[in-house]
């Protein structure tokens, strides 16, 4: 192919423009209630970021990035060249309004503007048969069903955390039986997340007796990290109620550092698939014609998509930190863990069958329930308004963008 090097050159710089975009909206938008509740400090939330961004992008992202590579679009109705096209004009839409919604503070999708993308283009150069609508339809029912599951599951672990501890006559006595059950359940998820997720990945079968000795074995190890992290806060001494609450949310952040670890690894193992996909598209069809190809290249890919993410993170992610982090709801440590364990489980479990849900709106739903728990009068309505609005605006936004890029593109290659 005449412009190979040019295609992959390009297919490579706007993929890191874009994942450097999904840093500073979506993994700000994952960090922000554990920046937002002041659970963990810039440090340690850098030092999550780094680690669990690439654990989630190597060991749980490859059924999501094979969905949005060839589940969207029908492979067959175009020539080599013409996808290429397409997948650049993904690359660029979605690097373009991603980068617009985190200078305007917006928390936005990143899943919804690479499938609107791949819809719009496919439709307008192919035709609707093209496309794939049961897997369109079944992504697009995701969006409605993780945010709404993820509040539910965030608004019931909030309303246990009131009703057992905080509303106990007396809390710290209640937090120091009840905590390490809450410690014991985010163990079992960062289980489930990790431990058999680096298993898969390396092929290896264990029988369903040997899985569970994993899984046991992760939680212990958890449960006594936590245990010890939380040793200052269980062996006060002073019990007048405010100090009590004082104490319990130092508990609380424990879990909330354990919980971001886990919905940082969800995001690694969602949305940098969904990032890089195009860009492994592009280079599979110069290098063999064949846009699923894999192999260590797809490695390098989404190591490369990583760096552009937490680099992105660094560089740019305080407005949507802000947006979302306090402006939906004021969050604490115990509110922030209910949100984040609600959303971790919830885009983990969805990705694991290769659903690529969004982070971002499965995490703003679980703010959202949190605020509920509390009353209606806890949410900013007007700012829950502007993100559902940016929500809805991605997909045709993106749909055009991708059109106007693949007519540029096909004007200047030809």
């Amino acid at each position: 192919m005449d412009y190979g090097v040019v295609f992959i050159i390009l297919a490579c710089t706007v993929g890191l423009w874009m994942t450097w975009g999904v840093g500073a909206n979506d993994l700000a938008n994952v960090m922000s209630p554990a920046i937002g509740s002041r659970a963990v400090n810039a440090k340690q939330a850098i030092l999550i970021a780094v680690i669990f961004e690439v654990a989630g992008a190597f060991l749980g992202g490859n059924e999501v990035s094979d969905t949005i590579r060839g589940g969207i679009i029908d492979m067959d109705d175009l020539t080599s060249q013409e996808l290429i096209f397409s997948m650049l004009s993904v690359l660029f839409a979605g690097a373009t309004w991603i980068t617009v919604a985190s200078f305007l503070g917006m928390p936005v999708s990143i899943t919804n503007s690479i499938v609107g993308a791949l819809v719009g283009v496919g439709a307008i150069m192919i035709g609707l048969h093209a496309i794939h609508w049961d897997n369109v339809g079944f992504i697009a029912a995701s969006w409605i069903i993780s945010p709404l599951t993820a509040g539910a599951v965030a608004f019931l672990l909030f309303i246990s955390i009131r009703k057992w501890i905080l509303n106990d006559d007396n809390p710290f006595i209640a937090a120091k039986y009840l905590v390490p059950i809450y410690l014991l359940l985010v163990g079992v998820i960062l289980a489930l997340m990790t431990s058999l997720k680096a298993l898969y990945h390396f092929n290896i079968q264990l029988p369903f007796i040997g899985e569970v000795a994993v899984v046991i074995l992760t939680v212990i190890v958890v449960f006594v990290l936590g245990m010890y992290a939380m040793r200052n806060f269980r062996n006060k001494t002073k019990y007048n109620r405010r100090s009590q609450y004082v104490y319990i949310e130092g508990m609380f952040s424990v879990l909330m550092a354990l919980t971001a670890c886990a919905m940082v690894f969800a995001h690694g193992s969602n949305d940098v698939a969904i990032a890089v996909g195009p860009v492994a598209g592009v280079i599979s069809l110069v290098r063999s014609g064949d846009p699923m190809t894999n192999g260590w290249m797809l490695s390098f890919i989404m190591l490369a998509g990583c760096v552009g993410v937490i680099a992105g993170l660094l560089m740019y992610g305080r407005k949507v930190i802000a947006t979302v982090g306090s402006s939906i709801t004021t969050l604490t440590p115990s509110r922030g863990f209910a949100a984040t364990l609600a959303a971790s489980s919830t885009v983990v479990v969805s990705t694991s069958i290769g659903i690529p849900v969004s982070a971002t709106q499965t995490l703003v739903g679980a703010v959202f329930g949190v605020g509920l728990a509390r009353g209606i009068d806890a949410l900013n309505l007007s700012v829950i308004r502007n993100i559902f609005t940016s929500w809805i605006i991605t997909i045709p936004v993106a749909a055009f963008l991708a059109t106007i890029f693949f007519f540029v593109l096909r004007l200047v290659f030809g």
